[in-house]
């Protein structure tokens, strides 16, 4: 006794492949043979299916694993720059304070220079003028004693 559903055909004897219905036990369907191949499509299709889930599950791990590597790269990085900013940080400031320290240290050189170099001029300024004092007082004599109408 056949029974036509769909394209399927059911009937309730041997047959060639068993599938689980609820409430039918015995049902055997029979399939054309082109129909066979979908069967055995659906069948790899849900391990497919498994297998693509599981490899979705892999990737993502790795992908979370790469994250949290990322994560701590960046924090190692970071932390590697700080150590970087304060290392110059210091050594900029103990050139600071070397430089204050060799610019104060040396005012008392520098005041001695700039004396030193004061006194130079005031040396020059004096041997100048007495050297062209009598030029100097030659020319005010003759400018007050000539006459002029």
């Amino acid at each position: 006794m056949f029974d036509v559903y769909g394209s399927w055909m059911v009937r309730s004897a041997v047959a060639l492949e068993q599938i689980s219905l609820s409430g039918f036990a015995d049902l055997v369907v029979i399939c054309p043979p082109r129909f066979n191949h979908t069967l055995d499509m659906a069948s790899s299709s849900q391990n497919g299916i498994q297998l693509l889930l599981a490899a979705e599950q892999e990737a993502q791990h790795i992908v979370n694993a790469a994250r949290t590597a990322k994560q701590a790269r960046l924090k190692q990085a970071k932390e590697e720059a700080e150590k970087e900013i304060a290392e110059f940080r210091a050594q900029m400031e103990a050139e600071y304070q070397r430089k204050v320290a060799e610019s104060s240290g040396d005012s008392g050189a520098n005041v001695k220079r700039l004396e030193e170099e004061t006194d130079g001029k005031i040396h020059h300024l004096k041997a100048e003028a007495s050297r062209i004092s009598p030029d100097v007082v030659s020319m005010l004599l003759r400018h007050v004693t000539t006459v002029k109408n």
